[in-house]
């Protein structure tokens, strides 16, 4: 069944009806209602029920007012039905003349609406008009006997007062209740001297005191004097205008502690009126609003500083639109330089390949009976291969695919240290300057590779000032913060040492800058450079994990900015390594080559050495020739190799199957299947595409004889060797043992022990040196292929600082080492106690 519309049911009801919330305003009337107040919804709704029919004067007295409070209130508190058999209200009434009040007569009944916590949500007042009930009521009196109507009168009029009086006790009772509980604070001051007659709790709490009432303003608050209250307090006594104050200071006692306290008050001396209309007090009400106005400050000044925040945030969105634009610019550069990358990066595989067969088979003929001149011609054969190499290592070094070996290097040393070569190449017309900063720090660089770029940078600088200028080449610490980084995709945030290089030469307009470490994009006329000097500068700085910068403008110069990582490790010296002599064998090398050519000439060229060889082009084919049975040496393979074997997963397996077989990678450019970070992986040989035969024979007899070496400290036994017959002095001899590979510097300390002698035993060259900071040694015991610092670079530092120490060379390369160090001893691995107790012999005699 439909349910009927209550609300519309009231609506058309002809008794009036009209609803209050709690706080007496009210939220809704009916159309009886409004007619026979003569208001509108828009005048009366979302009012207070006192502010839409205030008291007037022809509400006497407001009786109609203290009617309705009272009746509301009784409902309020006692949660029932409340009605008032007759009020008087004046209603307003438009007329020709203008507004007229007509007295009209009411009955009301006030019914509360509960909510589910039994609280009063809303009060139901229903009006009925008895006005025409009352005049018909009135005639009937004046009818009857006028002594008895006025002792009705009389009696009714000691009714009205007693009953006005007991609800003006009801209504006093309230208001203290009502002013005592308020959140507000409130007082009633009586008289001229301001009597505390009523304090309420809050006010008793905001000014610290319980002793107020029966007591002057001045004499129950002395913190005031001086404060403008008092003032304020006379003027609305004597001329009856109320005062209002927003957020007025004020300082008072506190109860807690008995401090003057500083507050900020909302409040509002209200004059009373007695019935002559003179003031008899003042009512104060406020809220102690501290809280609000400080919060308020606060949030001015947040409020400016966030202003400030803003235009500072407008400009750098406005600065960071424009450095948007400029990021799209270099990512497209950077994403077209990686692409030129990798597409160099196969050139030079391929074209090292090509170099790999011209330079093998020219050096196969030199061994034959050719006369001067086809010797000669040979020899320039094999420059213009070398020259090839280097163009193949520029487009590697661009390409970021070149074995580096980075060490601690000092910028500054190296820099005095290419004084002679950079006036050689700038000329006499070039003014060289350089600025090294005091405490530069060390950075961690390929040496070589820091050097050529140098020298490529010098180079262009030279060119660029065609007929003399000044070149000024500066080193100092950079720091690169995270502002910075952010501004440059591929710089990482920390501490760098900068390597730039100035000239006044002819500068270049921005269009060209963006294409200047492209490959083979040069400036110059025909014939006069490759191209591949910025490009290898730039390509070995991004793999050293760098930062480039350049910088120029027409007629103004270029300089050049490089940021290399910085360590802190010493710095390791480099001396250059003395070629050893050429040395072959009769093992048995399996070579692993894709490419049919280079392949016959590398099988040539270990031929030639006294090797037997065996062939295969890919890893499969190798895996299944090494899982026949034949036996194997060495792994000589190529690290880009077509198939499902990769290089590193052969020598792997090869391994498995043949442990004393060794394994030297070739490769015309490095993957990350063995270089990561632009370093060679620990353990790894690799001889770099092109090579010549001298490379070859060195390299593949160094790594058999380190892998004999290191088989044979595997299968010795641990146990304490007998000692050998030296000199009594051996037995205070100090050796300082350097050896990477960890097996054979177990079975060299062993030896070398069981010889009498006391060993501090390393793995490198850094580490070695700082040994000899802690101590004194008779002999440095050291292997040539040490990891960064060979062993003849560490001998000449070594015997730098201590001139009588004695050398001896462990060399995988042969016999030759001794020619490294002509004073030095050499010990060919592998070797056995006999081998190393005659060679301590002779290094002590």
């Amino acid at each position: 069944m439909k349910q009927p519309d209550f609300m519309a049911l009231l609506d058309a009801a002809p008794h009036p009806y009209m609803v209050l919330d709690p706080e007496l305003t009210l939220v809704w009337a009916n159309r009886a209602y409004l007619s026979a107040t003569g208001r509108s919804a828009a005048d009366i709704l979302n009012r207070n029920l006192f502010q839409a029919f205030p008291s007037g004067p022809h509400d006497a007295g407001g009786r109609a007012e203290r009617q309705l409070r009272q009746s509301l209130g009784t409902v309020l508190e006692s949660r029932t039905p409340h009605s008032i058999a007759l009020i008087r209200y004046a209603i307003p009434r438009e007329m020709p003349e203008g507004v007229v009040f007509e007295d009209r007569y009411w009955s009301a009944t006030h019914t509360p609406v509960l909510d589910a916590s039994g609280e009063v949500a809303f009060i139901l007042q229903q009006t009925d008009d008895v006005t025409e009930l009352r005049r018909s009521r009135a005639a009937r009196v004046d009818e009857q006997d006028r002594p008895a109507r006025l002792s009705r009168s009389l009696l009714r009029r000691a009714e009205v007062v007693q009953e006005v009086n007991l609800a003006l006790d009801a209504e006093r009772s309230l208001l203290h209740r009502l002013l005592e509980q308020a959140p507000a604070f409130g007082a009633f001051l009586r008289g001229p001297e301001h009597v505390f007659e009523i304090a309420n709790q809050a006010y008793r709490h905001l000014v610290g005191r319980d002793d107020l009432l029966g007591k002057p303003v001045r004499a129950a608050l002395p913190e005031l004097e001086g404060q403008p209250f008092f003032d304020i307090l006379d003027r609305v006594y004597q001329t009856g205008e109320a005062f209002n104050a927003r957020a007025m200071g004020a300082r008072l006692r506190q109860q807690h502690d008995g401090e003057l306290a500083d507050l900020y008050l909302d409040f509002i001396y209200q004059p009373i009126l007695d019935a002559v209309g003179q003031v008899s007090g003042i009512f104060v009400l406020g809220y102690d609003v501290t809280e609000q106005h400080r919060t308020a400050a606060e949030l001015e000044r947040y409020k400016d500083r966030l202003e400030d925040m803003v235009r500072s945030r407008t400009r750098a969105l406005e600065e960071s639109e424009a450095e948007r634009r400029r990021t799209e610019v270099a990512l497209r550069q950077s994403q077209k330089m990686e692409a030129i990358g990798q597409l160099t990066g196969g050139v030079a595989h391929d074209f090292n390949n090509l170099l790999q067969i011209l330079s093998g088979n020219l050096q196969l003929l030199q061994r034959s009976l050719l006369t001067a001149e086809d010797q000669r011609r040979l020899e320039m054969a094999l420059g213009a291969v070398d020259r090839g190499a280097k163009l193949a290592s520029q487009l590697l070094a661009f390409a970021r695919r070149q074995p580096l070996e980075p060490r601690a290097v000092n910028l500054g040393r190296l820099v005095r240290d290419m004084d002679d070569l950079l006036r050689r190449a700038l000329g006499e017309a070039i003014e060289l300057e350089t600025v090294i900063a005091g405490g530069l720090w060390n950075t961690l660089a390929d040496p070589d590779q820091v050097q050529n770029a140098l020298l490529n940078l010098a180079v262009n600088a030279r060119d660029a000032m065609d007929g003399g200028g000044r070149l000024t080449i500066e080193a100092g610490n950079a720091m690169l913060d995270d502002m910075y980084a952010l501004q440059h995709d591929d710089v990482k945030p920390g501490q760098y040492v900068m390597l730039a290089v100035s000239d006044t030469g002819s500068g270049m307009p921005p269009e060209l800058l963006e294409k200047v470490f492209e490959p083979f994009f040069t400036t110059k006329r025909e014939g006069r450079g490759t191209g591949l000097g910025l490009s290898m500068v730039y390509g070995f700085v991004k793999q050293s994990h760098g930062h480039i910068k350049i910088y120029s403008e027409v007629g103004q110069g270029t300089t050049v900015r490089l940021y290399l990582p910085r360590s802190h490790n010493a710095e390791e010296a480099v001396a250059p390594a003395v070629p050893a002599l050429l040395e072959g064998g009769s093992e048995t090398i399996l070579v692993v080559e894709d490419d049919p050519v280079v392949q016959a000439t590398v099988v040539d060229l270990l031929g030639d050495l006294g090797y037997t060889v065996l062939r295969t082009s890919d890893g499969q084919s190798a895996l299944t020739l090494a899982r026949s049975g034949v036996a194997i040496d060495l792994l000589f393979t190529d690290v880009v190799m077509p198939g499902p074997v990769r290089a590193p997963d052969l020598a792997r397996q090869v391994q498995t199957l043949m442990p004393h077989c060794a394994v030297l990678f070739t490769s015309g450019y490095t993957e990350n299947a063995i270089v990561h970070g632009g370093r060679l992986d620990p353990g790894v040989n690799l001889l770099s595409k092109p090579y010549r035969r001298e490379d070859l024979a060195r390299k593949v007899r160094h790594t058999l004889n380190n892998r004999r070496q290191a088989l044979a400290a595997a299968a010795l036994p641990r146990v304490q060797i007998p000692p050998a017959a030296l000199p009594a002095a051996a037995g205070t001899w100090r050796v300082l043992l350097v050896e990477d590979d960890p097996l054979i510097l177990m079975d060299s300390e062993d030896m070398l022990s069981a010889l009498g002698c006391r060993v501090v035993g390393v793995r490198d060259a850094p580490s070695a040196l700082r040994e000899m900071e802690r101590q004194e040694f008779d002999l440095l015991f050291t292997d040539i292929g040490l990891p960064g610092m060979s062993g003849p670079e560490l001998a000449r530092l070594a015997r730098g600082r201590r001139p009588g120490l004695r050398i001896i060379f462990a060399s995988g390369y042969g016999a030759a080492a001794a020619a490294e160090m002509p004073d030095a001893l050499a010990l060919t691995k592998p070797y056995g106690l006999r081998e190393l107790e005659a060679v301590l012999r002779r290094a002590m005699s």
